[in-house]
């Protein structure tokens, strides 16, 4: 089963991680390309996927942290994991909290 997207606002933070990265980043006119592009692609991740079960990470998430980590010449996914824990710019482009 296809997991969702859901946005909760932050718990312990008065600043959300939107207001964090500079307008002028370039990261913010990739992710709006990245995004409207894996939005035509949903109907396509959607039927892949099975209708019932535990819900599974967002494609769209695994997708967008991919790409973060051929943009950031990142080694591994181990060392993917560990860099999306800690960046915030990271955790903002593949939509975490």
């Amino acid at each position: 089963m296809r997991g969702n997207q859901d946005f909760q606002g932050a718990m312990f933070s008065y600043i959300s991680l939107e207001e964090r990265v500079p307008a002028a980043h370039p990261l913010r006119k990739l992710r709006a390309v990245v995004d409207a592009l894996l939005a035509t692609m949903s109907s396509e991740f959607e039927a892949v996927y099975a209708r019932r079960g535990r819900p599974s990470v967002p494609p769209e998430m695994l997708l967008k942290a991919l790409l973060l980590q051929i943009l950031f010449s990142i080694r591994s996914e181990r060392q993917l994991v560990e860099a999306v824990n800690y960046n915030l710019l990271y955790r903002w482009f593949v939509g975490l909290n």
